[in-house]
């Protein structure tokens, strides 16, 4: 499609494209999705920073498609493998980082970590430390917008090792049960923790929901544009009514399970093979042979989000660690403070 055909397309709405904002906002949360993860990973192994954390570098296409196919008022849970999930919805570098280095200023004022990054006011349910860990969460949401009776979905991430978990199985009966609008975003990037999908997974993924009517859809993880049609015809079902969907997008880490990991079940082979699908510079590509975009433009994004993002480590450094005195503070909501509100 040229230049002028597509920008015609994406002013009459045409289902096929998003808007050419959409379009330029995907290519820089991609890029700034990567460069957040590499400087977390080169700060992480200098040991400047604590705690743990799993580095999202490869699957960029898949959090930034999903999500710029969602409403504002669309809502998202998480993984442990979750920063590219709350960059993509919305959550801003300082306070990304700053999360990370525990400080004040953080998403969570510093309590969370890499692990259990939120924020509700953007629709970020929670990064989850527990594998299928947001798969009851994004039920109950669903259930909620049911009940209220609003057009909110809720798009749950999880990774190819948690479809194996019986939590997979409960949240999709239920959600298929009362027609909830959920969309099921499977990440297979080929290895649950350590161990190649293929010794642990029998069947195709995408045939998971066929036992409880939900329509499964196979897509390229790696191709942005693909996985932003796919949940936006999964998000059309929702709002319509339907009930859930399944989506399966195949992509790959370009790292190990967790920062620092030797990676001794994968040959190097395989993962120069899988850097030549990188989804950042095939997007930059298409961009670029539909005229939307030169190389000039495109490192100009690098050097503008790189420049942020050390930005946002010079914030975190210099913010106010937590209190210790409120160590215990927001562990249980007041009973009283709720029942007083109905």
């Amino acid at each position: 499609m040229s230049q002028g055909a597509m920008k015609e397309a994406a002013q009459e709405g045409d289902r096929r494209l998003p808007s050419l904002d959409v379009l330029f906002g995907m290519h820089r949360r991609m890029v700034g999705i990567r460069q957040f993860e590499e400087r977390v990973r080169t700060d992480y192994l200098a040991r400047r920073m604590p705690g743990f954390t799993h580095s999202y570098v490869g699957e960029e296409a898949v959090a930034v498609g999903g999500c710029a196919a969602l409403e504002p008022g669309d809502l998202i849970t998480s993984t442990h493998r979750g920063h590219g999930h709350a960059i993509a919805k919305g959550v801003g570098f300082p306070a990304m980082m700053a999360e990370l280095y525990g400080k004040l200023p953080g998403a969570c004022a510093g309590r969370g970590g890499s692990m259990h990054i939120a924020d509700f006011s953007l629709g970020m349910l929670g990064a989850n430390g527990i594998v299928g860990g947001g798969f009851g969460l994004a039920a109950g949401a669903a259930l909620a917008a049911q009940f209220l009776g609003n057009r909110d979905l809720t798009l749950c991430f999880f990774g190819d090792g948690a479809i194996n978990k019986g939590q997979f199985h409960e949240s999709i009966n239920f959600t298929a049960l009362r027609r909830l609008p959920v969309i099921f975003l499977c990440e297979n990037n080929q290895f649950a923790q350590y161990t190649a999908i293929e010794r642990t997974t029998a069947g195709a993924l995408a045939d998971r929901g066929t036992p409880f009517g939900v329509p499964g859809a196979e897509v390229d993880g790696n191709d942005v544009l693909a996985v932003y049609q796919a949940v936006r015809t999964a998000a059309d079902r929702a709002r319509r009514g339907e009930g859930p969907s399944l989506i399966i997008a195949n992509t790959y880490r370009f790292y190990g399970h967790n920062v620092g990991e030797a990676v001794p079940y994968r040959s190097e082979a395989d993962v120069a093979e899988r850097r030549k699908r990188d989804p950042i510079p095939r997007y930059e590509a298409w961009l670029q042979a539909e005229g939307l975009i030169d190389a000039a433009g495109c490192a100009g994004v690098w050097e503008e989000v790189t420049r942020e993002v050390d930005e946002s480590v010079a914030f975190a450094l210099a913010a106010a660690d937590p209190d210790p005195a409120t160590a215990m503070d927001d562990l249980y909501a007041s009973t009283r403070a709720a029942w007083s509100t109905q």
